[in-house]
């Protein structure tokens, strides 16, 4: 199953859907970190903790193709 990240770089979805995401972890009985489960690295997940969700979106919006 692709992450997050891999979906949104792709095009694929739109970024807005990170709170499904988030939601579904939360429910889930899955042992990877939040960070792991979306497909972040330490840079984009270190954005969103201590500057914004924006902040995290123009670094994965770097990555689009």
């Amino acid at each position: 199953m692709k992450t997050f990240k891999e979906l949104y770089v792709a095009g694929e979805i739109e970024f807005e859907a990170i709170d499904d995401y988030v939601m579904e972890w939360g429910y889930s009985d899955d042992e990877r970190t939040l960070a792991q489960y979306l497909g972040l690295n330490a840079e984009e997940e270190d954005a969103w903790v201590s500057d914004s969700e924006e902040a995290m979106k123009e670094l994965l919006d770097r990555q689009k193709k």
